[in-house]
């Protein structure tokens, strides 16, 4: 199945990021990937900030995931027997 749903792609990618974090410093990757300066950092957050202009926002179910699961209420509705 190609497309949104890609399970191929998925486990590709999965696979690929499993033997790079085994066989690599990723420590070390991640401080040469940091910003080298003041006015680096400053470009990388602005590039942030304008991503998040165009994104739709945090998407609901993350938020849901996280909260107490809550049973939901009764109140109000009657039973059909």
């Amino acid at each position: 199945m190609q497309g949104e749903g890609d399970y191929a792609a998925a486990r590709r990618f999965r696979k690929r990021s499993e033997d790079y974090v085994a066989n690599n410093d990723v420590e070390k990757a991640a401080l040469r990937a940091a910003p080298q300066s003041a006015r680096e950092a400053e470009d990388l957050k602005a590039a942030e900030a304008a991503g998040k202009n165009r994104a739709k926002g945090e998407d609901p179910a993350l938020r849901r995931r996280s909260a107490a699961r809550v049973e939901p209420s009764t109140r109000g509705k009657t039973q059909r027997h």
